[in-house]
């Protein structure tokens, strides 16, 4: 599950600019959020992968999706190379503003930090954890199974009993 809150810095509040964007690419569906702004993003070429919306995270999307059928026209054998061109490409979206990425083809997960991410991953036995920003406890041994892996990434830690583990600028994991 990939989900994102928006604070609607560039287009309108409607439901074709809200995240995450999905497109298909080598019979998989891609799914991407983007937290930041950018400038310049109107000039980058998207191909046959246009935005419905009008946000620069839409377009960079696209964008991103142009330049890996650009360089693989078939489906890539070999995903860790593919993961790696998308952080050179991620490098020259954050030449434009900030651009913190969460990116996955249905199999893998991706996220890229331009100013702030933080992840943690949580497996059984599962605790209670208390978020930051209000006097809440979660059980999460009540919301999952034991064979559960969840990983959260987020760009301030959640939660203040838990060791959340920094993604410096210009990595990704």
């Amino acid at each position: 599950v990939v989900a994102h809150i928006r604070q609607a810095n560039r287009g309108e509040v409607a439901l074709e600019n809200t995240h995450p964007f999905t497109r298909e690419l080598w019979g998989r569906n891609w799914t991407y959020a983007h937290n930041g702004q950018l400038t310049g993003y109107k000039s980058l070429e998207t191909g046959n992968f246009r935005p419905v919306g009008e946000t620069d995270s839409e377009k960079a999307f696209c964008w991103l999706l142009h330049k890996l059928t650009q360089r693989y026209p078939r489906t890539p054998g070999n995903m860790a190379a593919v993961f790696k061109y998308i952080a050179s490409l991620a490098d020259e979206l954050r030449q434009k503003g900030v651009f913190n990425m969460l990116l996955s083809d249905g199999r893998y997960v991706m996220a890229y930090c331009s100013t702030n991410l933080h992840w943690i991953t949580r497996r059984a036995p599962f605790g209670v954890a208390t978020l930051l920003d209000q006097d809440v406890e979660i059980d999460f041994s009540s919301q999952t199974t034991p064979n559960d892996v969840v990983t959260v990434i987020a760009t301030q830690p959640l939660t203040g009993n838990e060791t959340w583990q920094k993604i410096m600028p210009g990595e990704w994991r």
